[in-house]
């Protein structure tokens, strides 16, 4: 795999580009203002493997809240502002470490000096971008039309305004709902500039369809060597963006967190309700940090040999099933004792890993 090189931005004590692990990020839903509620919000993202937050700033009550958040939080937060400058000014002096702002609709030029200066002060980093729904008609007009040619015209006038006040601590993203808008955009880019890129399909839906949509999208460019920090856009609980972003990267072997859970698709050889098992295996190791190769298999015949890679598995047959590491049979037990002694041998196996993990 390619790799696109950028140069290297620090977003906190979090490295963006130049070579760095690709970043996961995600957004808090809770109101900004509701310290609290936000800090267990981004507590719960961080459980889940999130390296970046960003929160809603839509007014000053919001931004001057950013100081108890930063205070407490975990993670490197980002401030999302529009329209006021002000707002970007008081959540520099919050303490945030990154600002995502359009200076499009910031307002004046002079204001947005007054934010990269700023910016420079506090040393942060600044996120611009555009979004295919929201190009100006000027940008659309001067690419005939072309969305992904008048995303990246958006892009390169924001980029000319920080770059004339010297500022380069900048990451970009160009964003679509539609996947190959947003391959095109951010493949344009890329050949043209090397600041990191923050990836996502924008507004990408709800549960399996969102998380298609962004996979296909993520899984192009990242298979290209193109962008530096992602996130998977969803609708609802925010976690769950991370448990996806994990497992897209995970496909392409960029990043391992948690096991990778495979199963076989049921067939008319299957006695065992291996839905249900496999279900309850995912459920269990949900928030297992070890890059674990696991596998549930439906028959005892195949299992082995087509999961033979797999640190530890199993696979049913009619009444009865296997344990198996690495191909080899560790137990043979009833269907009924088939989940325990998994998650017995699981156990016992994660052990291990962590001993040989603290003996390196």
């Amino acid at each position: 795999m390619k790799v696109k090189r950028t140069r290297r931005i620090m977003v906190g004590e979090t490295p963006i580009g130049g070579g760095a692990p690709i970043a996961v990020q995600s957004m808090t839903n809770t109101d900004t203002r509701n310290i609290r509620a936000t800090l267990q919000q981004i507590q719960a993202l961080k459980a889940k493997g999130c390296e970046l937050v960003r929160v809603a700033v839509p007014d000053m009550v919001a931004a001057r809240a950013l100081k108890g958040i930063i205070a407490e939080s975990p993670l490197p937060v980002i401030a999302d502002i529009h329209f006021d400058y002000r707002l970007a000014l008081a959540a520099l002096e919050s303490g945030v470490a990154k600002l995502r702002i359009n200076p499009g609709n910031i307002g004046s030029a002079e204001k947005v000096r007054a934010i990269v200066r700023a910016a420079k002060d506090h040393q942060a980093a600044i996120r611009i971008g555009a979004n295919a729904g929201s190009l100006s008609p000027e940008a659309l007009s001067a690419a005939e039309g072309d969305i992904p040619q008048a995303m990246l015209l958006s892009v390169e006038e924001q980029l000319r305004i920080l770059l004339a006040e010297d500022f380069e601590n900048i990451i970009v993203s160009l964003k679509s709902s539609d996947v190959l808008e947003t391959v095109e955009a951010c493949r344009l880019f890329a050949s043209r500039w090397d600041f990191p890129q923050h990836l996502g399909i924008t507004e990408a839906g709800t549960g399996s369809s969102g998380v298609i949509r962004s996979a296909v999208g993520l899984g192009i460019l990242l298979s290209e060597g193109i962008g530096d920090t992602i996130r998977v856009s969803l609708t609802g609980d925010p976690t769950v963006e991370v448990t996806a972003a994990y497992e897209i990267l995970k496909a392409l072997r960029l990043r391992q967190r948690g096991p990778v859970l495979i199963s076989c698709p049921t067939c008319g050889r299957c006695q065992i309700d291996l839905a249900k098992i496999a279900q309850a295996v995912e459920e269990e190791v949900k928030d297992l940090p070890d890059p674990l190769h696991l596998a549930v298999m439906g028959c005892v015949v195949n299992g082995p040999g087509e999961a033979s890679r797999a640190d530890l598995g199993l696979a049913g047959g009619k009444g009865q099933g296997i344990i198996f590491r690495h191909g080899k049979v560790l137990r043979r037990v009833d269907e009924g004792e088939l989940l325990p002694a998994f998650f017995s041998e699981l156990q016992k196996l994660t052990a291990e890993k962590r001993e040989e993990a603290e003996g390196s």
